[in-house]
């Protein structure tokens, strides 16, 4: 029988395909395959909002990460939860944009990731059972702190941040061609 209070998963298989639907607290315990998404928020002034993750927390507790970040519930798609979490955590309606997917891997303790951007300029609300403070930073300075002090950080954003510096803010930077 279910348990009703515990959130439950998707196990998904190296392809990311679904193969049973657990609790929380065994996809953890037994570090089977599951989703999650992380999602970069940008204001206007180019500044990325990065937050500390509260003291409670089961898995890096007092480490900063991505602006928000959560777990695919079963049955839920990525884009979806994506705007969820952006609610739930940081009180931000926006619509996101999928940057990447990153395969399960010790980094991202088992989950398979997906990255997502949006902008907004809207003052953030944080869940403080999640997060314990937030910074808003330019993206060279969260790289200078990284380099500095990468255990200031989760593995997961250090992940997804170098991914991010490598592919899409390079992209960006290129000059764009006259047709």
């Amino acid at each position: 029988m279910l348990n009703e209070y515990e959130e439950y998963f998707d196990v998904v298989n190296e392809d990311d395909q679904a193969v049973a639907k657990l609790p929380r607290s065994e996809v953890h315990r037994r570090k089977l395959r599951h989703r999650a998404v992380h999602v970069f928020l940008f204001r206007q002034d180019e500044c990325l909002l990065i937050h500390k993750r509260a003291d409670s927390k089961e898995e890096f507790p007092s480490v900063w990460t991505s602006s928000c970040s959560g777990h695919v519930s079963a049955g839920e798609d990525y884009d979806a939860t994506a705007v969820r979490e952006l609610f739930e955590e940081l009180g931000i309606e926006s619509a996101v944009e999928r940057l990447q997917k990153f395969s399960a891997c010790d980094d991202t303790s088992q989950e398979f990731t997906v990255l997502y951007r949006c902008c907004s300029d809207v003052a953030v609300t944080p869940d403080s059972s999640e997060i314990a403070d937030v910074l808003w930073m330019p993206v060279d300075s969260i790289q200078d702190w990284i380099t500095r002090s990468p255990n200031d950080f989760s593995p997961a954003f250090r992940l997804l941040f170098a991914c991010f510096m490598a592919q899409f803010r390079i992209a960006e930077s290129r000059p764009h061609r006259q047709p």
